[in-house]
């Protein structure tokens, strides 16, 4: 039986790679074979998750230290990952934060540094390893925007978010536009809530699962690995002519 996900041999670089849907879908793509770059703030945490999935899987992983926002810092990134592989296939953009506070208190430092991360910092990366797949005439960029970004909402004011990553999801559909002619697919997932060690407690409390029951079709939130296929179809030779698309996977969240 073929295997659609096979990713042997492929390299992908995953920001935002130290812990949460960034470490979960690192994880998929080396199950699928493919070798890793992992970027991320927090360099110990880096370490540590490429020795573990190194050892689990038998890929090469290779953790850069990495603040998404510095230029100089994600050129290095990409200068470090052509020394080591020669080549950048895939790239999942995940790096992000969240303001959360009324529009009327956000302050100009939050908006800012929101843009920073979510959108900006997003872009730079896009371009930076985008420079070599345009070189090669292959890639797949995948980059991770919200429901969010598509919808506004009632639960919590998050303003800068949303403008953010509705950014992302139009950044998308222009890298797409303009990079679709040098064999570079640009798509992004749009995750609704998700369990992590982060949002458990708070995704666990009554008022969020009251929230689930009446917001959400499938009454629920999503579950580890619930995002790991969608992440390896856009990755994957699989979805060739899938360009410039966002991708909810939010259990039906922004459909009613």
């Amino acid at each position: 039986m073929k295997n659609y996900f096979d990713l042997t041999g492929q390299v992908a670089v995953v920001t935002g790679a130290s812990a949460g849907l960034g470490l979960q879908m690192a994880r998929a793509f080396a199950s699928q074979g493919a070798n890793l770059v992992l970027l991320a703030r927090r360099k110990t945490l880096l370490e540590q998750n490429a020795k573990d999935i190194s050892a689990e899987f038998g890929v090469e992983v290779l953790p850069i230290e990495c603040d998404i926002t510095k230029t100089e810092q994600v050129i290095e990134a990409v200068s470090k990952t052509m020394e080591r592989f020669g080549r950048v296939d895939i790239l999942m953009n995940n790096a992000g934060t969240g303001a959360v506070a009324p529009a009327e208190e956000i302050t100009d430092e939050q908006f800012k540094h929101e843009m920073d991360i979510d959108l900006f910092g997003t872009f730079i990366c896009a371009r930076e390893f985008g420079k070599r797949m345009i070189e090669a005439g292959y890639g797949r960029i995948i980059n991770i925007a919200s429901m969010y970004g598509l919808v506004g909402n009632l639960i919590v004011g998050s303003s800068p978010y949303h403008a953010a990553k509705g950014g992302v999801v139009n950044l998308t559909r222009a890298l797409a536009a303009e990079w679709g002619k040098h064999g570079i697919t640009v798509n992004s997932i749009c995750p609704g809530y998700f369990y992590t060690d982060l949002t458990t407690e708070t995704l666990d409390s009554d008022y969020f699962q009251d929230i689930a029951k009446r917001s959400i079709p499938m009454a629920r939130y999503g579950k580890a690995g619930e995002l790991d296929t969608c992440a390896l179809f856009l990755a994957s030779p699989a979805s060739t002519y899938v360009n410039g698309q966002n991708i909810a996977v939010d259990g039906g969240y922004t459909c009613v």
